[in-house]
């Protein structure tokens, strides 16, 4: 739909998904997945081509928004500094977001910057989902116990994540169900 560097650039909406996490994490990938187009959202090797709040229409009056990268980012000091004041604006100020979709990068689990920006979450009291990418990346048979540390380390239960790979369409599915229910839950003012 558009790219807005402010939440008062964002176009009105019923109700609004986030996606947030590590610059590489898998967020636009995700996001075409969740589409079912490849090209939806621009998919880059280099962290940190995402820097506006990219909003896409998801269908019924509702939006999600690709937000900047942490960590990592192949651009200038003075811009990264920027998207931190623009990325907390939009989550403390936009009333229709009604999940933060939190990326965390399922095979090498949560890092610093990950785990700080949970309990910023937590601080603020805002609706977060843990989103564990790269399902596909680890391995069948340690997956049962990377599935616990990862929640663990996220300070959630197992079942509180949601696992998906973009590449393999793992949770995709339930993902798109998830999305559907905040809105509808959205609707009701609950």
């Amino acid at each position: 739909m558009t790219s807005a560097d402010r939440v008062d650039r964002l176009p009105a909406t019923r109700a609004e998904v986030a996606f947030i996490g590590r610059s590489n994490v898998g967020k636009s990938s995700l996001l075409n997945a969740l589409a079912g187009r490849k090209n939806l959202a621009h998919v880059s090797k280099t962290p940190g081509r995402t820097q506006l709040l990219n909003c896409f229409e998801l269908g019924d009056g509702t939006t999600a928004v690709d937000c900047p990268g942490y960590g990592y980012a192949a651009v200038p000091g003075a811009v990264k500094d920027g998207w931190a004041g623009m990325i907390e604006g939009y989550l403390l100020g936009r009333s229709e977001l009604v999940m933060i979709l939190a990326l965390v990068d399922g095979e090498i689990g949560p890092t610093a910057l990950d785990t700080t920006l949970l309990e910023w979450l937590r601080a603020h009291e805002l609706p977060f989902t843990v989103i564990a990418s790269k399902h596909d990346k680890v391995k069948a048979s340690k997956r049962d116990r990377r599935k616990r540390e990862l929640a663990e380390a996220c300070g959630l239960t197992a079942a509180d994540v949601v696992w998906v790979s973009a590449a393999k369409d793992v949770g995709i599915h339930r993902l798109r169900d998830l999305i559907r229910h905040w809105a509808v839950t959205a609707d009701r003012g609950a």
